[in-house]
């Protein structure tokens, strides 16, 4: 799902039904949406922002096609009018977002969309559906990456990702994030990442000894072999791969490295690197592999296994121990009057809105500060930037090495405690004085006029 083209019906079906009452209703003035993170999974500190691209990409081409407006006049929920309307609509707004690779935290806004509330209302699902699953993915990797302390990460997830897209996206957003390569092979050719790959236990089994499988996996690739060494046993198969190495030694070639993929892999590390260098192979890598993520890894960096990198698959790539995020695209701005809902648990805050991000002493991330747009607060960051403007990309995309760079530099200054992979520290986010005053006049004014006489009272919301 690359091309973004026709995609206008990746929608769920009250998005268009309110569009069509709005139609009717005549309602086309411009509204505001906030898309935010509501509340952190378990063991989780921060954000990584990712999958605006896509975003942008989707709204840049929106439009419904012929079929598109035959399917709908099928479902005879349509009036004709509405479809006709549907014909001719692009989506002509502005878009203020948190650029890709950068960390945030919740309840802060991470895009806000301004548009025709038809426009803003359609394009809901589209977002929340990109910008969740690529953020969720770049979070974990970036975990990913901390715990593995210096040592390389590369994504091994494709063939357990939630279908195709995902499998790219994941990709992507790993590699934002500071992995450094992938397995994934369209993704390699599409979004330029570095690919890798070794062997399965399936090459060696097809062959009838495993001495034999290796040296006809050297022999097609004789600079670049990383030979799979625990389909029987691991430290036999190391000693194999010493005998394989001399093979190679003879004939002016070098054996690139061994992988190992089960088993107590700190104890075989270790036994597996005593081989190698007492066979005189330094210089032969070792990689980790097999059902791990930032847990493991942080095991292994405590352990001072000595990989050189790792593998990281099926947990990275479905983000195992956090598969969802509790994120919410609110409207909070209609016709140019702040608007909010005070439904339990879900309370939204009013009116455009800037995130304003201070540094310390130090030059780590010190705070952030939640503020209404038109604020000016002396020595923050603002953290979105305005990418879209009637309809159309301010300025071109960065590369994806250009948001990984920046990714990289960011992260490095986040304190320590905050990137824990066990009960991290919370970050300090705070409102400003003014989105504050505006968030408890709004809820007074909501209480009086739509909340009854007991409940207002209730809330200690009544007259003053």
């Amino acid at each position: 799902m690359e091309s973004h083209n026709n995609l206008a019906l990746l929608t769920d079906l009250y998005q268009l039904t309110m569009a069509q009452s709005y139609f009717q209703n005549r309602k086309f003035e411009a509204a505001t949406f906030s898309l935010f993170i509501r509340s952190y999974p378990p063991n989780r500190g921060f954000f990584i922002s990712a999958g605006l691209k896509d975003v942008l990409d989707f709204l840049q081409n929106f439009a419904f096609g012929p079929d598109d407006i035959d399917y709908l006049r099928s479902t005879k929920i349509f009036t004709d009018e509405f479809l006709d309307f549907l014909k001719g609509l692009r989506f002509t707004g502005e878009v203020w977002a948190i650029p890709e690779g950068r960390p945030f935290f919740k309840d802060e806004p991470i895009l806000e969309v301004t548009a025709p509330i038809i426009e803003a209302q359609i394009v809901e699902t589209f977002i929340i559906n990109q910008i969740n699953l690529q953020t969720l993915i770049a979070t974990k990797a970036a975990r990913c990456v901390y715990a593995a302390q210096g040592k390389s990460v590369v994504d091994f997830s494709l063939r357990r990702t939630h279908g195709m897209d995902a499998g790219m996206k994941v990709a992507r957003a790993s590699y934002l994030a500071g992995f450094d390569a992938t397995s994934n092979v369209l993704a390699g050719k599409r979004y330029g990442i570095p690919g890798v790959g070794t062997m399965a236990h399936s090459f060696i089994l097809s062959f009838e000894h495993e001495i034999d499988a290796f040296r006809g996996f050297v022999a097609s690739f004789p600079e670049n072999s990383t030979l799979l060494i625990d389909t029987y046993d691991t430290l036999a198969g190391a000693r194999k791969a010493v005998e394989i190495a001399r093979e190679m030694a003879a004939d002016g070639k070098r054996l690139r490295g061994v992988r190992i993929d089960s088993g107590d892999l700190a104890a075989l590390a270790r036994e597996v690197r005593k081989i190698l260098d007492e066979a005189g192979f330094a210089e032969v890598k070792i990689v980790g592999s097999g059902g791990i993520d930032e847990y493991e890894l942080e095991q292994l960096s405590e352990a001072n296994a000595p990989y050189d990198s790792y593998g990281v698959g099926t947990k990275m790539g479905v983000s195992g121990d956090a598969p969802w995020f509790d994120i919410a695209y609110k409207i909070v701005e209609h016709n140019g009057r702040s608007v909010l809902k005070l439904s339990t648990g879900k309370v939204s805050w009013p009116g455009k809105k800037q995130a304003f991000r201070f540094l310390d002493r130090r030059g780590y991330l010190g705070r952030d500060v939640i503020a209404l747009r038109d604020e000016a607060l002396p020595g923050g960051e603002p953290l979105l930037k305005n990418v879209m403007q009637g309809g159309k990309l301010r300025e071109p995309s960065p590369t994806l090495k250009e948001i990984k760079g920046s990714f990289l530099e960011e992260f490095a200054r986040l304190d320590k405690k905050i990137k824990a992979i066990r009960n991290p520290a919370i970050y300090p986010v705070e409102l400003s004085p003014q989105l504050n005053a505006l968030k408890e006049e709004m809820e007074k004014e909501v209480t009086r006029a739509e909340v009854s006489p007991s409940v207002s009272a209730a809330r200690g919301l009544g007259e003053s």
